[in-house]
């Protein structure tokens, strides 16, 4: 078991308090790990197992909770026989219907600490407002950064350098369970292509009674092959067109929607550093997990570019960064990163192989006259920082804290 010291963290200072806990993520990130960390915690911590209450409700063995009478009904019996205060932990808990209600029930009726999970940023909105707002706290889970891949290999492979990690991190991803599958190649395939197809089926199309498998399936393989690139809706309606399927940029909206909700991608929206504001149009999407790509439709390593983007976007939002993608006349920053009173810029390049690279990358600074510190990662070994623009190798970056 992978421990996610990193979530952990901030989920610690709020545990045995009168709020919600809600992790969310992608399917199969480590979320139902984590409700199993927190309970050995608070073991250590003398809570006694038999005061806690754990529902997973992907298991079948629990279709018959799955409506909020009938898990209430549950909770409350079994709660009836704890001595003090009940720990309650329900696993992707967007199963149940009306679970908001019941959640919301044993919050006022039971001395009780609630632990929830789901896969679906829906949780978070509608019903759960009304019932529970300012009584709930949310933690974003992402599949492994690289810094916990790394520390979690050498502890496996004391002989593994940085270098050799990196290179199975830029294939695979990030994924938890692929530790269980050893990193076989074949194994590690099939599994990311299963859960692709299992998120599209259960989180996408059931979810959101999506009835054109067909286009859906071709919006998905067009984001997933696009990632970090500048497109819109509209431009997507026009390249299915060109496919033979006519289809209302409207259409295309709605189903990206449906796979932001899923937490299969992450919208990024365009900054105007001039002006200050938030541009409407042009949006870059990155994906949950760049092995999820390479299993889907392969190419990661010609699309290094992309991908090493796409990795340095999630650190950033795992380091709890608000991103945006920054807008400087005809110029572009990769990222504007932002943290309370903190920013920073940074643009991502796999090699600054010629002074035209260069150029191109530390030229976008130049008329960026803010004191914010300003990044350009590579995989280059040799620090080329220039101007007072800090050049980091990727790797580096990646293994720092947050």
């Amino acid at each position: 078991m992978i421990k996610r010291d990193l979530y952990l963290k901030r989920i610690r200072p709020f545990m045995n308090k009168d709020l919600i806990k809600v992790i969310t993520g992608i399917r199969r990130c480590g979320k139902s790990v984590m409700l199993e960390i927190i309970q050995d915690e608070l073991r250590k911590e003398g809570v006694p197992a038999e005061s806690m209450l754990a529902y997973n409700f992907e298991s079948m063995t629990l279709s018959h909770l799955c409506t909020a009478e009938a898990l209430h009904h549950d909770v409350m019996a079994k709660a009836r026989e704890i001595q003090g205060k009940a720990y309650l932990f329900f696993d992707e808990v967007q199963e149940v219907k009306d679970w908001e209600r019941a959640v919301n029930s044993f919050r006022v009726d039971l001395d009780c600490d609630i632990y929830i999970t789901g896969s679906n940023s829906k949780l978070l909105s509608g019903e759960l407002a009304t019932y529970l707002a300012g009584r709930y706290v949310e933690f974003v889970m992402y599949p492994l950064s690289f810094r916990e891949f790394f520390d979690f290999a050498s502890a496996n492979q004391p002989s593994l350098t940085v270098s050799e990690g990196f290179q199975q991190y830029l294939r695979f991803g990030g994924m938890p369970y692929l530790w269980n599958l050893g990193y076989q190649e074949p194994a590690v395939r099939q599994y990311l292509q299963d859960l692709y197809n299992a998120i599209e089926l259960k989180d996408i199309i059931r979810r959101n009674k999506i009835r054109d498998v067909d286009l859906l399936e071709r919006i998905l393989a067009y984001v997933t092959a696009n990632i970090g690139n500048t497109f819109s809706a509209a431009a997507i309606s026009k390249y299915l067109k060109n496919e033979g399927r006519k289809v209302a940029a409207e259409t295309v909206l709605n189903y990206l929607h449906a796979g932001n909700e899923a937490f299969l991608f992450y919208p990024v929206r365009r900054q105007d550093i001039a002006g200050k504001k938030i541009l409407s149009v042009q949006e870059k999407y990155y994906l949950a997990d760049h092995g999820i790509r390479e299993a889907v439709i392969g190419g990661n390593m010609q699309d290094i570019n992309l991908i090493l983007e796409n990795i340095v976007f999630l650190e950033l939002k795992r380091r709890g960064y608000k991103v945006t993608v920054g807008k400087y006349g005809e110029k572009e920053v990769d990222f504007i990163a932002e943290r309370q009173s903190e920013r920073i810029y940074i643009q991502v390049c796999y090699i600054l192989a010629t002074p035209e690279t260069v150029e191109r990358e530390f030229g976008v600074y130049r008329n960026i006259r803010d004191n914010y510190p300003k990044y350009v990662l590579s995989m280059d070994e040799f620090d080329m920082s220039r101007e007072g623009i800090i050049h980091q190798n990727i790797r580096e970056f990646l293994l720092q804290g947050d």
